[in-house]
């Protein structure tokens, strides 16, 4: 019988390391990216590497907010905008807001391969992007650029700028005090329920139907806490708004003249056994008037 063949090589390279991994390099001439290793090695979460890569091998003009990066990853809101967050504090991701020439004002974000550095883009005269496409439901991989430069310009939304601080308390200060008193106490009974000035702004009208319609704040305060999942995936704003979105039906009015009830018959003391009974007329009592009927009857 001939003796068992093995794939194995007979013996190992001299210079090949005694443990751990062995690189099997492959020379890739399309479809490669070009990261440093400052990035690749960060140390802390995986999924901050995962999305830096993902976001480095991506062409200029394609979409990396929060939900077109969930399309693609497995992971939820929370680790996706925890990543961006990282990101963004390490300088490897910038987020600006800037006009274009037809005066529209987008947020352009800019990856850097290594922090500050690269040729900083001329604001005033930003590059027209082509037109993003269309996020669709599937986790198929964008076919990725050659080499992706250090800073690439993605536009994500046009959308009007942000409100200052002063229009947010000016709107807060606005709508009804009661209502933003009910939701600024929700955190007492739930520490998660934090809502930011904007947040309670969209939320008072809500709350201000539901006090119209009789509720007392204890009973809102019920409603809005009731049965909260374990976890919030999202802010709470968002249950807050669901859970006020519908009119409570109001409370009946009172009538200012009460039903008549039944009438009281008065207490009486029997004629014969002197036992107090009700009845509407002075005499006997019901033992009374059969005992005097079944002597009626024997006579």
């Amino acid at each position: 019988m001939a003796d068992p063949q093995s794939n194995a090589p007979l013996r190992a390279d001299a210079g090949a390391p005694t443990s751990g991994v062995i690189h099997v390099r492959t020379r890739l001439t399309a479809d490669f990216t070009v990261i440093s290793n400052d990035l690749a090695q960060r140390r802390g979460s995986a999924v901050t590497v995962g999305v830096a890569a993902y976001i480095s091998s991506l062409p200029d003009g394609y979409p990396v907010t929060i939900a077109a990066l969930c399309e693609h990853f497995s992971e939820g809101e929370i680790l996706i905008s925890r990543a961006l967050r990282e990101l963004e504090a390490a300088g490897h991701l910038e987020r600006r807001r800037e006009r274009t020439p037809t005066g529209q004002v987008r947020t352009r974000t800019y990856f850097y391969d290594v922090p500050g550095g690269g040729s900083d883009p001329d604001p005033d005269s930003p590059p027209e992007p082509p037109e993003p496409p269309t996020p669709r439901r599937s986790r198929k991989r964008p076919a990725a650029a050659a080499v992706t430069p250090a800073t690439a310009t993605v536009p994500e939304t046009a959308q009007a700028p942000a409100p200052t601080k002063a229009e947010s308390l000016t709107e807060l200060t606005e709508t009804d005090p009661q209502a933003i008193a009910v939701l600024a106490a929700l955190r007492r009974v739930d520490p998660r329920l934090v809502l930011s000035e904007q947040e309670a702004a969209r939320l008072a009208p809500g709350v201000t139907r539901w006090l119209a319609a009789g509720l007392l704040p204890t009973q809102i305060t019920d409603h809005l806490t009731a049965r909260l999942p374990g976890q919030l995936l999202t802010r709470p704003a968002g249950i807050l708004a669901y859970r006020l979105k519908e009119t409570p039906l109001a409370t009946p009015r009172r009538s200012a003249e009460l039903p008549a009830g039944p009438a009281v018959v008065p207490m009486r003391n029997c004629d014969g056994c002197d036992r107090g009974f009700r009845s509407a007329e002075p005499g006997r009592c019901r033992d009374c008037r059969r005992r005097e009927q079944r002597l009626s009857d024997a006579a």
